[in-house]
Parts: C-alpha cells; sequence; structure tokens
C-alpha cells in the first residue's frame, strides 16, 4: 500500500527490475489466492505480451524466492511463492503483508462498529489507515488490467478513511483522523466522497480556513479536469465549515422499531384496512422486517471470513445482474457457519432499509424433517404482511407474490441450514439491491453454476483466533485473568484436543464456567486420555454437543456409506486416499467413489487438495464410537488388517520400481486389497511423497496391535524413499518404532533388517559410532544364520560410514567384502555399486589410476546388463578421477558422454550436473569460448526443468 518495499528481518532488500516488482505486487494483490498464468501475463503485459511471457514470468518467481529466502534448498517452492496449477500464488498474513492488515483491521472496525462500541471501531479504522503510505505499487503498472487491479485496492483505503471520518465525528475525535484523510485526498486527486470528509473533519476539529482552502482546490479541480460542479456532498460540507458547530460525542444506538404485540400464535391480525378499489397489491407489512436472530456478544474473530462477504457485499453495486447477490457459506457441522452469518448480517443490516428476513430451513436433518418449500415462503409472505386470504394457495402463486414484493426492495434474506439448491431458489428475492445469505453442511455448487452464488468456506478458526475465543468467553463466563504462561499453554492444548472446533471450546467453556473448581489441567487431561473424547463435550446440552451434530449428518447416509464412514476411523490421521478406501472397505472401486462423495457432501469428510480423505479429530472420534458399538472384534481386526496390507503392499511395489534389483518378497494380498502399483520411478517418487506421513502412523499401529512382521517388513519399504529425500529423523523414528515391534514379537531376523536400516540413519544424522555399533548386531545376526546377501549390504554399509570417517584402508577391505558376495549372488547392480565404492576409496587413498580403472569396471558392468541407470554419474566420476592425473581431454569426453547419456534416459537434473562440472573443467583449462557454449546449453536445461528454484548459475 504505497511504494513497493520488502524487509528480512531488519534489512531492506532490493525488489529487483520495475517488471519484476509489479509481478510480486499482482500477487500479493489476491492474499493468498493464486493467479493463472495467463492472467499473470495479461495483468504485467496487457494484451500486447512477448512470446517469452512464460519464460520472463517463470525467470522473476525464481529470482523473487530466492531473494526472499537466500537459503531456499535446491528444487525447493519455499514458503511464500506456491506454485498452483499453471500460476503462482504469494502465502502472506497480516505480519507479513500491510495489506492483509489492513484488511484485517478493517473487519475488526467493523465488528466493532455492528457491536455499538465506536471507540474501539475508530482505533481500528486508524490501525488499518496507517498501513498506507500511498498509491499501491506506485508507479509499477504498465497495464491497463494492473492499473485497476491496484486502484481498486486504493478504493479500500478511501472507503475506510471515509467510514473512519464518520466515526470520528460521532465520537468527537475528528482530529485523529485528518493525517490519513490528507492522504486519502492526495491519492484521490478527484474523490468527492473523501473531499467531504476531509472539509468537514478539518472544520470540526477547528480548521476552518484550511477546509475551505480545501474545498476550493477541489471544486477548481472537478471543474478544470472533468467540467463539473462539486455535488451534493461536498457543498454540504462547505456549509457546515461556514457555519461551524461544536461537535460533541454522539452514541451509535441502534433504531429502535415499533414494538409489535405478540400472542401465543405469533403476530396479531393486521386491522382491516380500507382498499382503493383500483388496488389489486396485498397490504404493507405493519412494520419493517427485522427477523435477524441475536448477535453473539461473544463473537471474536473469523476477520478473513467477514472481510471477503464485505468485500461481495461491497463489490455487488459494480457488478451487472438482474437477481440478488447470493453468498453460501458452508462448513461442517459444529464449525460455527450461522454464527458468522448472523454476524456479518447485523454488521450490514443497515445497508437494506427494506428489512431483513430469516428461515431455520434444518435442511441438515434430512429431506422429511427440512422445511417444506411452501412453507418457507408462507412465512416470507406473512413477514412481509400478506395476511389471510391474500395468501395463495398453490406453490406458484406463492412464489409470484413473493416475487412481486420484493421487486426493486433492499432485503436481506438470511436463509439457515439449506438442503440443496432447490431448497433455495423458490426463496430469492426479485431485486439486484438483496443480498441472500445461504448457509449449508456442505458447498452449493449448483447455486452457484446456475445462480451465480459466491461460495464462501468457513473453516476452523487458525490457533490465535482459537485462542481469542475460548480466552474471551472463559473471562466473560468465568470472570477469570489468564496467565500468559502456564494458562496460554494449557489452553493452546486444550484448543487443538478440541481440534479448534467452535462448537466444542464454546461448550469446554461452559463446563468451565457452570464448574468454578474445574481446573484446565483436569481438563486437558480428560481430553489426552482420548478414549471418550466426546464425552468431554456432552452431559445436559442437547442439542448443541457435537455428538449430537454429528448425528444429524451420519443417520442419514446410506447403509454402505454408513460403514465406510465407521472403518475410516482406524485410517492414519493425516487422511486416505480412494484406493486406500478401497482395500479398507474391501469393495470396489466404484462404489468406494460414490460412498466419498456422499460423505464429503455430507460434511463427515473433506476432501483435501492432495487427493485424500480425512475428517476433523472430533468427527473421527465419533466414527470409532460407532466403530467399536456397531462392527464385531473379528470385523473391526480384518478392516484395520486390510488397511495395513495395502500400504504394505503399495509401499512394497513403490520400492520395487526405485529399486528394481532389490526385491524383498512380500506376502501375497489379503483378500479384497487393491495395492497402488506406480509405474515409473517418477510415480513411485510421488506415491511416497504423497504416503509418507500414513505410511510412519501405519508401522506405529501395525506395532501396537502386534501385527507380525508387517511393522518390520513396512518400515524396511519406506527406507530407499526416506533416505533419498532426506528425511533422515523420520527414517530414524520409523525403524526404532519397527525395532520396538520386531523384539516384542521375538523376530531375531526382522531385527536384523532394523538394526541395519536404523545404522543407515544414524550414519546419514551424524552419530557414525552408533551406527558402527548397531551393524556389527546385525551382521552377525545374518553370518549366523548364513545370509550371504544381508552380509554384503552390512559390508556395503561399512564401507560409506568408514569412508566418511576417511578411514579408507578400512573402508576398502569392507567393499571388496561386498564386492565377492554381490559377483557370487550375481547381482550386477549392486556390483557396479560396490565397483564405485572402490573407486572412491582408492581415490582417498591417492591411487587415481586404480580408482579409474575400478569405475571403468563398473562403467562396463553397466553397459553389459543395458539399464544405462547409473551410467551418467559413473562418467562424472571417472572425468573427476581423470581430471585428477592431469588427462584433461578424456575428462571432458566423458562429461560430453555423461551429459548425453542422462539425456536419453531423460534425467535432466543429471545432465545439467554433468554439463556444469564440464564448464568448471573448461574454465580450468582456458577454453571460455566451450565454457561458454556448455553454460547456454546448461541453461537451456535448468530451463527444461521449468523449476526455478534449480542450483544457481
Amino acid at each position: 500500500m504505497g511504494p513497493l518495499r520488502i524487509w528480512r528481518g531488519d534489512a531492506e532488500l532490493d525488489a529487483g527490475p520495475r517488471q519484476q516488482r509489479c509481478l510480486l505486487a499482482l500477487l500479493l494483490t489476491r492474499e493468498g489466492l493464486p493467479i493463472t498464468m495467463g492472467d499473470l501475463i495479461d495483468l504485467v503485459w496487457g494484451p500486447e505480451s512477448p512470446t517469452s511471457a512464460v519464460n520472463v514470468i517463470h525467470k522473476y518467481i525464481g529470482m523473487l524466492r530466492r531473494l526472499l529466502e537466500p537459503d531456499l534448498a535446491l528444487r525447493s517452492a519455499g514458503s511464500y511463492l506456491l506454485r498452483h496449477g499453471n500460476g503462482y500464488r504469494f502465502t502472506a498474513g497480516p505480519e507479513t503483508l500491510d495489506l492483509v492488515a489492513f484488511r484485517h483491521a478493517v473487519a475488526r472496525a467493523k465488528s466493532h462498529l455492528g457491536q455499538d462500541r465506536p471507540e474501539e471501531a475508530l482505533g481500528q479504522y486508524v490501525e488499518a489507515l496507517r498501513c498506507c503510505h500511498g498509491s499501491t505499487a506506485d508507479g509499477l503498472a504498465d497495464s491497463s488490467p494492473a492499473v485497476a487491479t491496484f486502484a481498486r485496492i486504493d478504493s479500500e483505503f478511501f472507503d475506510a478513511a471515509v467510514a473512519a471520518a464518520e466515526i470520528a465525528l460521532r465520537v468527537g475525535r475528528p482530529a485523529q483522523i485528518l493525517a490519513p484523510l490528507k492522504l486519502a485526498a492526495d491519492l484521490g486527486r478527484l474523490s468527492e466522497p473523501v473531499h467531504a470528509s476531509l472539509v468537514t473533519a478539518l472544520s470540526a476539529a477547528g480548521h476552518q480556513a484550511e477546509a475551505l482552502a480545501t474545498y476550493r482546490r477541489i471544486r477548481e479541480r472537478l471543474a478544470e479536469e472533468l467540467g463539473i460542479d462539486p455535488g451534493s456532498d461536498l457543498q454540504e460540507a462547505q456549509r457546515r465549515a461556514l457555519t461551524p458547530v461544536a461537535l460533541t460525542p454522539v452514541a451509535l444506538t441502534p433504531v429502535a422499531l415499533t414494538p409489535v404485540a405478540l400472542t401465543a400464535a405469533g403476530p396479531r391480525p393486521a386491522p382491516e384496512l380500507p382498499l382503493d378499489s383500483a388496488t389489486e397489491a396485498v397490504p404493507a407489512p405493519l412494520v419493517r422486517p427485522a427477523q435477524l436472530p441475536p448477535d453473539l456478544s461473544l463473537f471474536v474473530g473469523r476477520t478473513a471470513e467477514l472481510a471477503l462477504l464485505g468485500d461481495l457485499v461491497a463489490a455487488r453495486r459494480d457488478e451487472r445482474r438482474s437477481g440478488p447477490l447470493v453468498v453460501a457459506i458452508d462448513g461442517m457441522g459444529g464449525v460455527g457457519k450461522s454464527t458468522v452469518a448472523v454476524h456479518f448480517a447485523h454488521l450490514v443490516a443497515d445497508q437494506f432499509t427494506d428489512g431483513q428476513l430469516y428461515l431455520d430451513l434444518r435442511g441438515h436433518l434430512g429431506e422429511e424433517a427440512s422445511v417444506p418449500v411452501a412453507d418457507a415462503l408462507r412465512s416470507l409472505l406473512y413477514a412481509l404482511g400478506v395476511r389471510g386470504s391474500d395468501v395463495p394457495d398453490t406453490f406458484d402463486a406463492l412464489i409470484g407474490v413473493y416475487r412481486s414484493l420484493t421487486v426493486a426492495k433492499r432485503i436481506l434474506v438470511l436463509l439457515d441450514n439449506v438442503r440443496d439448491p432447490s431448497h433455495v431458489r423458490p426463496l430469492l428475492p426479485n431485486s439486484p439491491d438483496c443480498l441472500v445469505l445461504v448457509t449449508s453442511r456442505h458447498p452449493q455448487l449448483g447455486l452457484a453454476v446456475f445462480d451465480g452464488a459466491r461460495l464462501v468456506s468457513a473453516g476452523l478458526p487458525d490457533l490465535p483466533q482459537a485462542r481469542e475465543l475460548i480466552e474471551r468467553r472463559l473471562a466473560v463466563l468465568k470472570g477469570r485473568a489468564f496467565d500468559s504462561g502456564a494458562d496460554a499453554a494449557l489452553l493452546d492444548e486444550i484448543i487443538e484436543l478440541c481440534g479448534r472446533l467452535p462448537l466444542a471450546m464454546a461448550i469446554l467453556a461452559a463446563r468451565l464456567a457452570a464448574r468454578p473448581r474445574l481446573s484446565l489441567d483436569t481438563v486437558a487431561a480428560e481430553l489426552r486420555d482420548g478414549a471418550n473424547l466426546l464425552e468431554a463435550f456432552s452431559g445436559g446440552h442437547g442439542l448443541n454437543d457435537p455428538r449430537t451434530a454429528f448425528s444429524w449428518s451420519y443417520r442419514h447416509l446410506s447403509p454402505g456409506t454408513a460403514r465406510l464412514f465407521r472403518l475410516l476411523s482406524v485410517a492414519p490421521s493425516p487422511g486416505v486416499t480412494a484406493d486406500a478406501c478401497v482395500s479398507l472397505a474391501g469393495q470396489d472401486r466404484e462404489a468406494t467413489r460414490a460412498q466419498l462423495k456422499e460423505l464429503t457432501e455430507a460434511a463427515l469428510v473433506a476432501e483435501q487438495g492432495n487427493g485424500r480423505y480425512a475428517s476433523h479429530v472430533l468427527i473421527k472420534a465419533y466414527a470409532e464410537e460407532l466403530f467399536q458399538a456397531t462392527e464385531s472384534p473379528e470385523q473391526r481386526r480384518e478392516a484395520v488388517s486390510r488397511l495395513l496390507d495395502f500400504y504394505l503392499q503399495s509401499s512394497s511395489n513403490a520400492q520395487t520400481v526405485l529399486e528394481p534389483g532389490r526385491v524383498r518378497a512380500v506376502p501375497p494380498p489379503r483378500p479384497g486389497v487393491e495395492p497402488t502399483r506406480p509405474a515409473t520411478y517418477a510415480e513411485a517418487i510421488d506415491w511416497f511423497a504423497n504416503e509418507r506421513e500414513a505410511l510412519k502412523e501405519s508401522v506405529r499401529l501395525a506395532v501396537d496391535i502386534g501385527y507380525g512382521i508387517v511393522p518390520w517388513q513396512l518400515a524396511i519399504t519406506m527406507q530407499q524413499y526416506l533416505n533419498w529425500a532426506g528425511y533422515y529423523q523420520d527414517w530414524e523414528d520409523v525403524m526404532r518404532t519397527a525395532l520396538h515391534g520386531a523384539r516384542e514379537q521375538g523376530d531375531t531376523v526382522g531385527e536384523a533388517h532394523v538394526r541395519r536400516s536404523l545404522s543407515g540413519a544414524r550414519y546419514s544424522l551424524g552419530a557414525h559410532d552408533e551406527a558402527l555399533g548397531l551393524l556389527a548386531g546385525s551382521l552377525e545376526t545374518y553370518q549366523q544364520l548364513g545370509m550371504r546377501r544381508e552380509q554384503a549390504l552390512v559390508h556395503t554399509n561399512y564401507h560409506r560410514i568408514y569412508g566418511a570417517l576417511g578411514r579408507h584402508e578400512r573402508a576398502l577391505a569392507h567393499s571388496n567384502e561386498a564386492l565377492c558376495l554381490h559377483r557370487a549372488l550375481g547381482d550386477r547392480r549392486a556390483e557396479v555399486a560396490n565397483l564405485m565404492g572402490n573407486s572412491r576409496s582408492l581415490a582417498g587413498l591417492g591411487r587415481l589410476e586404480e580408482s579409474a580403472f575400478a569405475m571403468e569396471q563398473a562403467l562396463e558392468v553397466v553397459q553389459k546388463s543395458r539399464t544405462g541407470l547409473e551410467e551418467g554419474e559413473i562418467r562424472i566420476a571417472i572425468a573427476y578421477n581423470l581430471a585428477g592425473i592431469g588427462h584433461t581431454q578424456q575428462a571432458v569426453r566423458q562429461l560430453e558422454l555423461s551429459a548425453g547419456r542422462s539425456r536419453e534416459l531423460g534425467s535432466l537434473p543429471n545432465e545439467f550436473d554433468a554439463l556444469r562440472q564440464l564448464m568448471d573443467l573448461l574454465i580450468m583449462m582456458g577454453d571460455a569460448t566451450g565454457a561458454r557454449r556448455v553454460f547456454h546449453r546448461a541453461r537451456a536445461v535448468l530451463e527444461a526443468l521449468r523449476d526455478d528454484a534449480g542450483p544457481s548459475l
């Protein structure tokens, strides 16, 4: 909000060339939402974009990533600039980006104003206005779309300044708002509302001469540039400046409506009024309807949702619509979507001068229990004053009268707990000046597609907002002051144990208020136990407890879907894929996908962005209760066994793709298990990356239930990926869990396998002595059992550790032991690895010619096996040795062959590595022309990777 400036810590950074800064500014305006590549190009260049626009965008993104996070790992997206589909987004919070801080403060101001707290509202507006230091992204926009994008944010600043000025005048503190108003007037040179507010505020603050001078300047500017006179607001501001009146604070008191006498059956009938014989219209209501439920006095947070809703309502005037603005808020049971809708409705109610209507359609209770649409229409007509014989009998006539009554009206309609679009459409008013707020447990996609509804999801609050919610409730209900140390830590733990579900936190706060001697420690202990998690939120709460809220959705599931919901209680906490659900349920894929869709629509399961399905912690606890109560012990064990077998079989399949020459036999799949079968190296890596957390939890689950050899077998299938991806701590944790399971089962062979793998993890974490000790125990077991392949693997591990310690003689001895065993076993792939190990040890001993010969032997084995898998890497090592003994031309030849072979195999990273080392070698040889030519080849490879977080040239 002003010239684009960036700080990392206390150091201000140079954001690079102007176009790069414009790109960053455009991403920042979206506040975390993605912009597609096509839209980015249009915003940066407009219709005259260059053919290289995509590459330029990628280049800028890479430069910005390295600017923001200079220590970013190779090919990592980092924390801020993230790839999203074919575009990018910038993640930022109020502590990172001024625009987010501005919008959050404005939302808080509106919330305070809606609760009749003008002083607090003014304070928040002043805080928001401090975020602006000039025109948005000053001087960066070249295209019309970019200019419009930045201008919209300037308009937000102007609106906030005008709103703040109005409050400042009412509470008698106009001087407090003068500085931001003057800035707004400078930026909005022709904005009449801003200048009218400034003239009024200056006059009220005692600066009458300056106020009149300001008026003269804007009047002259309007005449010169637009050829118009000041509007009524500006003229009124001038009149006040000419006759200033001392301001006194004015309380913002809601206007009271004329009370309506109520009987047990509802409002008393309207008196008979004489009607003109030519008038066919129904009678007007006695009062303007104001049916909104009371706002929650303890409402806190939800700043992002309120800001988004506020933006939608503010923008409705700029849209060419013939119907009302429809906003559908969705969220799981207990998340507080109705509370958000009611609170926001109160904030904007005064904009809808013809009244506010409210209906709870009870759609979450199922079709039979929900309010019929015809009954809903009658209720709305009654609220609008239609009585007796004027209420039509037929459905179509009801709709017709409702639409007639709402023509050209400004009405807010809140439809709570709708079932589906058919529950909503007949209730939409007939005016573009109306607002319809809809709440539902699942996204109303039909309303979005066919009625232009805007969809807003009410998710779980973040930790700070959740903390504010529960602290405020406890402070008000229990009158307790909180210690910023111990109490804060306990509250945070309780919040996370509640899954940050607002309903659950509200119930806990009420329990604490009702039982003064109940401590936070006791509550936390109950929740930690987890055996009866939902019991902490029940006990006399009736319809308001989570178990009941979830049951409304569960009871309407089909039998097969209800069974899958119960089975999902044993799924790993990160969630499961549809493939895993197929095996968990032991059924076909089509039925499983249909059931997952039904669970998603019921808001009992959420489909996550990575293709996984997961439930909220309390919903999962509810599913577990049903699982224990409904399924027999045998059915429960079968379901768990199928799930664990799915992960074992799938992980083994993926490991086989990563290490085709090292296949470890696992038992055949259980009946009903359909494992995933990655076909390529990339698919196997992606599968492991997506399932890493689920696999870790599955190993723990298998150990907990004493599931035979499965824990260590599953753990071993993971080690190649965890090592390759650098998840060394995960590797150690998984192996220690598996080691505990093998010992409990008395499985000597399994313990030896796990100890060897654990040795690799400890070596990777730098604990070399411990790694050597773990290997010794494994080698002894393998020798006793005559397991030659495993002995060879242990010797290979010894070689790597001793090599890292610089003890090359010991390393060479173990590598030769492994080489002999692998040759006897006919394992060509392992033979290559041992020859390469010999080469490294010989090079470490200074025996470079012997080292080169070992590499040539390895290359010969690779070429005979025709896999080509390690050829590029081997040739780079050969080149290193050749260059070391002065054979630079031969080294150049090896690097050229390495790059070519890597390209044939599709390994762009290896090709880039070979070219980079070739460039370095040519520079060392003084061949600048050749080095420059290789540089351009390497740069082309890097661009082909389409990942600007690659290694720097």
